[in-house]
């Protein structure tokens, strides 16, 4: 498995206060106690003391947050020199960030590919080429939402064709269903393998990367119902304003 790749240069903080080094996940300088500026860093995991696992505790990321939401607060160091100043916005700022991609098991998952030297998942979002396992269910789908297409372009019932449409989501609503679980048993393999080799902890990322590729393009394929949707619902309401 590749090695974690810093999104900073990997240097321990110095103290700008007192000039000692710290270890670059402290948040305050063991030697005087002074906020450090953020330096280096990038795993939101260890940022908030947490070990890199994709299962959460709500309430403990919510406890960490609010710690250090306190701890790094500007209100605490208005009088404080320009340099500490600064390390709060930093600390503050990049702590906002961490809970927000954490709260989220998604977001963990793309955060944990990004530490871990993996390419986003996102990156291959909209691309024309389409998951293996989902080749079934893109062309049926893609069939049903011309065929509505055409038929609404042609004055057919928009009720009836948003029943048809219903039964096409369908479907996409199960990949998706059996997507989400698919996702949840991945992180509880890749949080149990802690002591696994490193082939084996490979193996699972790519299989999370692949979960969240495929997650990408069902979310799109759902927003191309949608669309559809509302298209027959402004129809629908179309033909109510005419019988009035």
């Amino acid at each position: 498995m590749t090695d974690p790749i810093p999104l900073r240069p990997e240097a321990a903080p110095e103290c700008r206060t007192c000039g000692a080094g710290a270890p670059v996940d402290e948040h305050f300088c063991p030697n005087c106690s002074r906020i450090l500026a953020l330096g280096r860093h990038g795993d939101y995991f260890s940022f908030l003391s947490l070990p890199r696992k994709l299962t959460i505790s709500s309430a403990e990321l919510e406890q960490r947050f609010r710690e250090l939401s306190r701890k790094f607060h500007p209100d605490y160091y208005y009088n404080s020199s320009p340099a500490e100043r600064l390390a709060s916005l930093e600390r503050s700022s990049y702590l906002n960030d961490a809970y927000r991609t954490l709260r989220n098991l998604v977001s963990r998952v793309e955060h944990l590919l990004a530490i871990e030297g993996l390419p986003s998942a996102k990156s291959e979002e909209g691309t024309a080429n389409v998951p293996a396992s989902l080749l079934e269910e893109v062309f049926s789908l893609n069939e049903e939402l011309d065929e509505i297409s055409e038929q609404r372009e042609s004055g057919a019932d928009p009720a009836a064709l948003t029943a048809q449409l219903d039964a096409a989501r369908q479907p996409i609503e199960r990949k998706r269903e059996d997507h989400e679980r698919q996702l949840q048993e991945l992180a509880s393999l890749w949080d149990s393998q802690e002591q696994a080799p490193a082939q084996e902890k490979r193996a699972t990322l790519d299989a999370l990367r692949e979960r969240l590729l495929e997650r990408n393009y069902i979310n799109n394929l759902l927003a191309t119902i949608e669309r559809e949707a509302l298209r027959l619902a402004a129809a629908r309401s179309g033909q109510a304003a005419e019988l009035k």
